[in-house]
Parts: structure tokens; sequence; C-alpha cells
């Protein structure tokens, strides 16, 4: 497993080099060839990105707002609905052959909840995951329910792009001009937020490969 970190990268130059991977992986596939496996890190500057499944009127800003704010808007490929991106979050990209590992989409994303799960708990954050709602949650089945992480992913050929999305010292404000996912009655939250003080960076991207390739690799 190739761990890459793009440091902060604009949005639309990662999913460009996310589609060559992904495209250069399958091709390889067809060829019968083994896959290069890799997880990607990486921060985005400010931007907003709408999956095939959202509405745009879970976007609360009208594009001279997101002038005004210094963002960004994206309509992408993967799952889900809206969500933010920006300086503070680990963003991941896993972009790996899931035939290599022997999972469907749906233990894949229980993979990438788990790992979560599980950076949290190193932390002493008890987090879980809510039905019917993709992603990694604290509270979950409470009025308090906010959102720690949010995860969509794209498959082709079983080769995944795009991934998860961590709030480690995210700036949450930027999560008001939204509906977060879709949901109106849950909120969001981040590491910093729940352990009031900052979070080392480095660390949460050395727990989650650690358990990413632990759960890949059993």
């Amino acid at each position: 497993m190739d761990i890459e970190d793009w440091g902060l990268l604009p949005y639309d130059k990662a999913w460009q080099r996310q589609e060559q991977l992904l495209d250069e992986a399958v091709q390889r596939k067809r060829e019968g060839r083994t896959c290069v496996n890799r997880i990607v890190l990486v921060q985005h500057p400010h931007v907003y990105t709408l999956g095939r499944s959202g509405r745009e009127a879970n976007m609360l800003l009208n594009p001279e707002g997101l002038k005004r704010l210094g963002a960004t808007l994206y309509h992408v490929d993967r799952g889900g609905d809206i969500t933010y991106h920006g300086p503070g979050q680990l963003v991941c990209y896993p972009i790996i052959d899931l035939e290599q590992f022997g999972l469907g989409l749906k233990e894949y994303v229980h993979v990438l909840e788990e790992a979560v799960v599980r950076l949290c708990a190193a932390y002493g954050i008890r987090a879980g995951r809510v039905d019917g709602a993709t992603g990694v949650w604290l509270e979950g089945d409470t009025p308090r329910a906010r959102k720690v992480c949010a995860i969509g992913v794209r498959c082709s050929h079983y080769v995944t792009m795009h991934g998860l999305a961590l709030n480690v010292n995210t700036d949450l404000r930027y999560f008001s001009y939204i509906h977060p996912c879709g949901f109106t009655d849950k909120g969001v939250t981040s590491l910093q937020a729940e352990l009031h003080r900052p979070v080392d960076m480095d660390e949460a991207k050395r727990l989650l490969c650690q358990e990413l390739e632990t759960l890949l690799n059993p």
C-alpha cells in the first residue's frame, strides 16, 4: 500500500490526479496486471462538493456569496450529498482495487467508517454509525448527534476514488452555509472541538493510515 501526501492542493487538481490514477489502475486490470494500491492524504482550500444524489437546495449560498467567502462549489461523481472541505480537515482518497482485498463496495465503506471510529477511540472519543446515514457520528442516536467524518466514494471496475473527510482542526463555521450531507437536524463537529485543543495533523494521518492498513490486510 503506497501512501502519498499531496499537502494543501486545490480540489480540482486533486480530482484530476485521482481520475488519472483511477484510469491507470483500471487499464492495468484490463491488461491482467496488478494495480498499485494507494492511500492519498490531502487538504483542500475552502470548497464545497455536491455528490450525484445531492440537492442544490442544500447549498445555502448563491455564487456571489461563495465568492465573498473565498470558496468554490463543484458537482462531483461520488455518492452522497453536499459537504465542505478546507484547511485543518484530513481528506483521504484511497485508490485501491477492491477485488484484491475481497471487498464489495458496502463492505469497503464500512472499512472507512471503522478506521475513523478506531482513530477517534485513540483520542478517547466514542464514535459510531447512524442507520441510513453514511459517515462517522458522535452520539448518533441522540438529539445531540453530530458528524465528525463524511464519506463518499466512486467505484469503477472495483477500483475506488474519493473517500473520507475527517474534521480534525476544521473551522466548523463553514458548515453553517450548507445542510451538511443533506441533514437539517444534525450537527457537525471536529476532533479539536471535542477535545478542546488542537490535534497534531501528522499524528492523525499516521493513525488513519495505520487503521486502514490493519483493516484492509487482516
